[in-house]
């Protein structure tokens, strides 16, 4: 686990895809029933690209997913001439928490504490009798062997990684990571967006993280045992679409908050729920902001953004549309 992401759980990881994800209840999932799937392999190309111009000037938009398809190789080279053509590369909107160094060392026996379930208990003490029985089903099939003494926010996110695993899925970033490979490459400067931000008191933080309500971690743990009972083949159907380049295909499917229940159970602490609040609005006005300088100043700017932010409505694109820009989807 790394510091970042230890001090602060999901909370600062989902506040760049949070604000972009469409809520959906479980009927809506239900509704598109499963279908088995094979995921594709080899080399795939994604979807086409969103152009946004002005003034004779383009930025061109690649929405990237997760998960996507383990075994695939991610290359188009319209994405890649675009790049090479390009004056700047803009990076995912990403926070970056700042808790120093050797603070950090220093949080290492507390944050391994904070997995533990507080009060020494186990999952089947702690868990309804009949969610402790999906869990098991579920965790015998992706998990295996497990301490159940690990908290449910932790076991939850255990169980959803075990299970992308054995659907032949990953949460890697190989998008992103082709992406500035690409820029590199072709000597194009990628322009960070990240939102800076610095935790005056991150022992208070990790103290926090025991603090979370455990009526909030049942129902992240119930929320996500729930999207593996019903969501794992449309997440499946989707990575096949993005990588085959099917716009349609991806409109067509829900995108179930998946996150929303774990997120809210950090944002219980009023400390992570202030930060969080904060960021996410900062969060779409940074990237707002670097996108129009870039239309600004570059003939070409190319830019990657997750696909739920690209077709959210009242979201950064259609907040540049109403500025005046040109919005071009792909088709």
């Amino acid at each position: 686990m790394s510091l970042r992401a230890a001090v602060l759980g999901s909370v600062f990881m989902l506040v760049g895809v949070q604000p972009y994800c469409h809520a959906q209840s479980s009927s809506d999932v239900t509704a598109n029933p499963p279908i088995d799937e094979v995921l594709v392999t080899g080399e795939r190309p994604g979807p086409g690209m969103w152009r946004i111009s002005k003034d004779g000037h383009d930025l061109w938009i690649l929405a990237t997913l997760r998960p996507l398809p383990k075994n695939m190789t991610w290359r188009s080279v319209l994405v890649e001439q675009r790049i090479a053509g390009s004056q700047a590369v803009l990076s995912p909107p990403d926070v970056d928490v700042d808790v120093g160094f050797f603070r950090g060392i220093t949080l290492i026996p507390a944050l391994l504490r904070a997995r533990k379930s507080p009060d020494g208990r186990t999952l089947e003490e702690i868990l309804p009798h009949d969610l402790y029985i999906r869990w098991l089903a579920l965790r015998v099939k992706y998990l295996g062997s497990y301490d159940e003494h690990r908290r449910p926010i932790l076991a939850a996110i255990d169980l959803y990684e075990g299970a992308l695993n054995q659907a032949g899925l990953t949460d890697n970033g190989m998008v992103w990571s082709a992406v500035e490979k690409a820029a590199k490459g072709n000597h194009v400067p990628v322009q960070p967006v990240q939102l800076k931000i610095k935790l005056p008191d991150a022992k208070g933080a990790v103290r926090d993280l025991g603090n979370i309500p455990q009526a909030a971690e049942i129902d992240c743990f119930a929320k996500t045992v729930e999207r593996l009972e019903v969501d794992l083949q449309p997440m499946r159907q989707r990575a096949n679409f993005w990588a085959l380049g099917d716009i349609q295909g991806l409109r067509s499917l829900p995108y179930p908050d998946g996150e929303g229940a774990c997120l809210n159970a950090f944002l219980a602490v009023p400390q992570f729920k202030d930060q969080y609040e904060s960021a996410r609005s900062r969060l779409e006005d940074l990237w707002i902001s670097a996108a129009k300088s870039a239309l600004d100043i570059n003939a070409s700017s190319f830019a990657v953004l997750p696909i739920t932010a690209l077709l959210k409505e009242e979201g950064a694109i259609d907040r540049l549309k109403k500025q005046g820009y040109e919005v071009l989807e792909p088709q």
